[in-house]
């Protein structure tokens, strides 16, 4: 494999122009109610806030660049994707190689004295900040607030008094602990943190691996939002104390209930200029990544409860379908899936597995392609897991279909290939091959590709012309059907029906 180039890992989906309404997946019913999840794709450890009239959302990216989507809203439930606050990842060097599960872990997103202040941790480097007076960009420079390994999930809150604070959780595999919250105090600009802060919550015994805090303040209470119990099952903890550093009282204050809906929590509170109160969280569905959930939330007693309280006792589940936020409205639209590369630049919601260099691609908006130029895989490549030069989206639905025309062009003294494939731990794909100059199309698979096994490559044609239609179908639980045409309308099933994990 070490003598091969690959040019891409590609998926285009139904043709949806940015913020026109997408195909394959739409949470607002047109009604006066929405579904969850309001976003069925991988927005995972949402924050949120808002601004006069409009709200703002970012999310974990970890390694994938550009990193930390920036998404608008005028409702809560149609969101548009409007850019990225860090277009590459630092250090760079570091980060020139795919680094999985490294890099952006969860942000928290704040605005005030007139600037968005976005907080990030990397759990190998520490904790750090970038400003901006408008969403939607320019953003600044990552400044290192907190340097150390495992410092994670920051999140600051500027007191009455003009202090400013900074809460954080611990990653046991770089710190050696978790599952404890740490509130330090931060400089008066918020670009450095207080080298020792206050443990202020131990949640090895009730609330094991609590993490992803959020900072509030309402009624003279300082509130801790955090979830805990691990990402497949947990659930939203909600802790609370009059003085910033404790000690905290702690509520459970939603779970899964009787709902389909598995370890509902991590998110954001936010408010409606009505004084309405919701809750964005993320769901874990596998494959699909973690997917937005809108919630309800109201207050009893200084206690946030979030989502239905059929029983009464303080403690929410979610909800699958529910009214719209009062008075707000926004038009129906969702992030962009379709490319049809007839734009300046890439669609904003592409994605490469590494910092990506100049040489890589080339969008002609006159011809409306993308022309992707293969590089060598690096030599420490075991698969496609390695490649720096993969070209990726989120999955944007439970089902869908996503189709890509593609014409091969390889230099005839090396040996290439390009395709369509389906990433993760364990992957597939669709791919040209060039071989001593002949074209012909392959299956690739490979089981267990983030612990370096060997891929395997099926022939599927020994020949074909450099123009081809690659098409992969989604059905329910990520089952994936390949196809290929040689016309874009009558397709050949691939057999195999490869089983999506996450990755």
């Amino acid at each position: 494999m070490k003598g091969f180039a690959i040019g891409l890992a590609l998926t285009v989906f139904v043709q949806v122009a940015s913020g026109q309404l997408s195909h394959t997946w739409v949470s607002d019913q047109g009604d006066g109610t929405y579904k969850n999840p309001v976003l069925h794709a991988d927005y995972s450890d949402p924050d949120a806030v808002r601004v006069g009239a409009d709200y703002y959302m970012t999310a974990s990216s970890f390694e994938d660049v550009p990193g930390l989507p920036i998404l608008h809203s005028k409702d809560l439930v149609n969101w548009r994707l409007v850019g990225h606050a860090l277009p590459r990842l630092q250090p760079e060097a570091h980060f020139a190689v795919p680094r999985h599960g490294a890099g952006v872990w969860a942000p928290s997103l704040r605005y005030h004295n007139g600037e968005f202040y976005l907080y990030y941790p990397d759990p190998d480097f520490g904790i750090f900040l970038l400003k901006a007076k408008r969403a939607e960009g320019p953003w600044s420079e990552p400044v290192l607030v907190a340097a150390g390994k495992g410092l994670i999930d920051p999140c600051p809150l500027w007191d009455d008094d003009g202090k400013v604070y900074l809460v954080h959780a611990y990653a046991g595999s770089r710190a050696g602990i978790k599952s404890v919250l740490a509130v330090k105090r931060l400089s008066a600009d918020g670009t450095s943190a207080a080298r020792d802060g206050v443990l202020v919550y131990d949640g090895h015994e009730t609330d094991p691996t609590i993490e992803g805090p959020k900072f509030y303040k309402r009624n003279g209470w300082y509130y801790i939002f955090a979830p805990a119990g691990g990402v497949p099952t947990g659930w939203q903890l909600v802790l609370r104390s009059r003085s910033v550093y404790g000690p905290y009282e702690r509520k459970l204050v939603m779970d899964q209930g009787t709902t389909a809906i598995n370890g509902p929590h991590q998110g954001a509170w936010v408010t409606t200029p009505k004084g309405e109160h919701w809750f964005l969280h993320f769901q874990d569905k596998e494959a699909y990544g973690r997917v937005l959930h809108l919630q309800p939330m109201r207050w009893v007693a200084d206690w946030p409860v979030i989502g239905e309280d059929k029983d009464g006792d303080g403690k929410g589940e979610p909800v699958l379908r529910y009214r719209k936020p009062d008075g707000l409205r926004g038009g129906r639209i969702m992030p962009p899936e379709s490319d049809e590369f007839n734009g300046v630049g890439i669609g904003l919601q592409w994605q490469w597995m590494a910092n990506p260099k100049a040489i890589w691609a080339f969008a002609d908006p006159g011809k409306g392609v993308l022309r992707l130029f293969s590089a060598p895989l690096p030599d420490s490549a075991r698969n496609l897991w390695d490649l720096p030069n993969a070209l990726l989206q989120k999955f944007p639905a439970e089902t869908f279909t996503a189709t890509t025309k593609i014409t091969f062009r390889p230099n005839p003294k090396i040996n290439e290939r390009a395709g369509l494939a389906v990433m993760g731990l364990s992957y597939a794909a669709l791919a040209l091959k060039s071989e001593k100059g002949v074209l012909s199309l392959v299956y690739l698979a490979c089981a267990d590709a983030g612990k370096g096994r060997p891929e395997q490559e099926s022939l599927l044609a020994a020949s074909v012309p450099s123009t081809v239609f690659l098409r992969v179908t989604v059905d329910t639980g990520a089952r994936c059907r390949f196809a290929w045409s040689t016309d874009g309308a009558s397709f050949t099933d691939v057999p195999p029906v490869f089983a999506a994990v996450p990755g």
